[in-house]
């Protein structure tokens, strides 16, 4: 399996030029990539990090667009990025934990704008439709004055409803060459959680989700180009426990102590590559996500070979019938 690492600058004073130029920040963009294109839009967990947003992972093909959970200030990464959320299809949900819905009304806000020709589609396990009814009702005033200001010939009312679907285990999508399949993952007391793989001109990309290592994910992953899996430091979240103890905050301690069991810790991670031909393992959903040098060594320490801890913003583009992955 061929990679190569491509280099980009910083897209420096996006916001502002998101006002400016249509095709910075509205998602609207004229190059086509053949294959999947997988972008990091949040790479963080519930814990803050600075410069990362929470769980977020867009997919591309040229005609498809979706994403895999949609955490606080992933849509504003989307847009910086240049996602193209005129072609937004759905949002895949994993579960129904904040990090991983909480900018749901964002996404659908901006593709809206950027032109989606259809309701987005939020999909998931059970609870998916409770969560869009709520959604729907809390935004009814922001979709009201936004139609009001700027017109129903621009913003169609009935394009800024958010539809839900409720899907099982299995092949749940599968149009103009895309495969989408969803797998349940462990992540207790959560049932069913799910993981996602997307298939598409003979390449694949696999999104677990947060979950611990299981005979599912491997099985799914085996034979996959990038798995995007689910990474704990546990000496860090210990350390974490053990200093919010010391000084007093018992709260801290006991939920930082009960996360420990839910997540695949990097070390378990080893047996994911030694069991799966994984073409390229790349970790996100950090726990905690690494903020300095010290912090980088701790989490990578016991990391299988090889694997990359993603950054927000970071792309693995498959091109179609190859075995390249570049990695920007």
């Amino acid at each position: 399996m061929e990679k190569v690492w491509s280099h980009k600058p910083l897209l420096v004073f996006g916001i502002a030029l998101s006002f400016f130029y249509p095709t910075v920040g509205l998602g609207q963009s004229d190059n086509i990539f053949e294959g999947l294109k997988v972008t990091l839009c949040g790479t963080s967990s519930p814990i803050p990090a600075p410069g990362r947003a929470q769980a977020c992972v867009a997919i591309e093909t040229p005609d498809h667009l979706f994403i895999v959970d949609a955490g606080s200030g992933s849509a504003a990464t989307a847009q910086l990025a240049n996602i193209p959320q005129d072609k937004l299809r759905g949002i895949l949900i994993t579960h129904y934990h904040s990090d991983h819905i909480s900018d749901i009304g964002d996404f659908n806000l901006n593709s809206w704008v950027a032109g989606r020709q259809a309701p987005l589609l939020v999909i998931g396990p059970e609870g998916a439709d409770r969560v869009v009814d709520g959604l729907n009702m809390a935004y009814e005033l922001d979709r009201g004055y936004r139609v009001a200001h700027h017109g129903a010939d621009l913003l169609k009312p009935e394009l800024g409803v958010l539809q839900s679907r409720v899907i099982e285990e299995g092949i749940i999508i599968e149009q103009d060459g895309l495969r989408i399949t969803a797998f349940e993952v462990s992540h207790p007391p959560i049932e069913p959680a799910y993981g996602y793989r997307l298939d598409y001109g003979g390449r694949s990309v696999v999104i677990s989700g947060d979950s611990l290592v299981t005979e599912k994910i491997i099985e799914i992953s085996n034979g996959a180009d990038v798995v995007l899996h689910d990474a704990m430091a546990l000496q860090l979240v210990r350390g974490a426990e053990s200093f919010a103890r010391g000084a007093g905050n018992d709260r801290v301690a006991t939920v930082l102590h009960d996360i420990q069991d839910y997540h695949a810790t990097t070390s378990d991670l080893n047996r994911l590559v030694d069991e799966a031909a994984i073409g390229q393992l790349a970790l996100y959903h950090l726990v905690p996500a690494p903020r300095n040098a010290m912090a980088i060594a701790a989490f990578t320490n016991g990391v299988p070979d090889g694997a990359i801890i993603t950054e927000d913003g970071m792309t693995f583009s498959l091109p179609s019938n190859s075995e390249l992955i570049i990695i920007d």
